[in-house]
């Protein structure tokens, strides 16, 4: 069985889920949610935990892509 994966944001809204942008969704077609609440002091908590003396030297925004991409890769399996 092949797996699609897609992450998608929403707003829960009316006790609806609403995507922030377009699903190549069939109509009537069923999906698995997996919901993750984020907020900033989450993020800074898990940006502390992972700063090594390696990591201070790397451009920061090349860290936070490299943690991004971890995190959705983690986040798959």
């Amino acid at each position: 069985m092949g797996e699609n994966v897609e992450v998608v944001e929403a707003v829960y809204e009316n006790g609806v889920l609403r995507p922030l942008k377009p699903l190549k969704l069939k109509e009537g077609e069923r999906v698995l949610l997996k919901v993750r609440r984020e907020s900033i002091i989450e993020l800074a908590r898990e940006l502390r935990k992972k700063i090594t003396p390696e990591t201070v030297d790397m451009d920061p925004t090349d860290y936070l892509l490299k943690l991004r991409e971890e995190r959705d890769y983690a986040g798959r399996y």
